[in-house]
């Protein structure tokens, strides 16, 4: 009988990938994931399994959800898929799909994906006009008043949204942001219908921006890819106009992933 077998004929995880493993089940599970689950799925012990979420707990692998029982993604994990999405060979052809969008429109585009507390931009291309808006590599913005995050925002599931909103910080950066949890989810709603997002001066005065989001093979929103542009030279509806060609980057972008 094969070492990775048991007498009933279940797969056994070596001792030395159990941790791997289970990182990778509650990050495949895109939501907040209890121990008798990856019990269920894994097929290791009870106490096994409680040994694997409090060791990968304590080194910041993982953390607990708001129910104080189940577990998602910590910062440590967080940063690494950050950096597996950042490699060198991967980010050179995201770079050359992103430069021809903004070559093509004319204004800059970001990718960015959820962070803790708002989007983190993974990469920039810049326009060459030298009225532009400054946001590096490595800028937090919020969720509820920029385009890329109420594209994340929208792509949630309606139980873990209402949580989120519950304790969401939601900044009023002009007069047109969204800072009224109904009002936002009422937005969103219409995002999750037309499946792209809009700023318009919400997040700074005189710069709009679309969204659409990348998914990957299961359907999950894994980053978003926008475009903003000062308003003197491209007010709201102007850009939307662009909507198929920031599409076609996005999935050009998906088959990286």
């Amino acid at each position: 009988m094969p070492d990775d077998q048991s007498k009933d004929g279940k797969y056994l995880i070596p001792t030395n990938l159990r941790l791997l493993v289970l990182l990778e089940e509650v990050a495949k599970a895109g939501v907040p994931v209890a121990p008798a689950t990856l019990v269920s799925a894994l097929g290791l012990p009870k106490p096994t399994v409680h040994r694997l979420l409090a060791t990968a707990e304590a080194e910041g692998y993982l953390q607990r959800d708001v129910d104080g029982r189940s577990f998602g993604p910590g910062k440590r994990l967080r940063t690494l898929s950050i950096n597996t999405l950042s490699s060198q060979r991967i980010r050179t052809e995201r770079l050359m799909i992103m430069k021809a969008l903004a070559e093509d429109v004319g204004e800059t585009c970001n990718l960015a994906a959820p962070g803790r507390y708002g989007m983190v931009y993974l990469d920039r291309v810049e326009t060459h006009w030298p009225l532009r808006i400054q946001l590096p590599v490595g800028t937090q913005v919020p969720f509820n008043c920029t385009a890329s995050g109420k594209m994340y925002l929208s792509s949630l599931r309606t139980d873990k949204l209402s949580r989120l909103l519950q304790n969401l910080e939601m900044p009023r950066r002009t007069g047109r942001s969204l800072t009224d949890p109904e009002a936002l989810m009422a937005e969103l709603a219409r995002i999750r219908e037309r499946n792209y997002s809009t700023d318009n001066e919400e997040f700074m005065d005189d710069m709009t921006a679309v969204a659409v989001p990348i998914r990957d093979n299961q359907n999950r929103l894994v980053t978003t890819l926008s475009l903003h542009s000062p308003i003197q030279r491209r007010n709201l509806p102007d850009l939307v106009e662009y909507l198929p060609r920031l599409r076609e980057a996005a999935r050009q972008l998906e088959e990286l992933i």
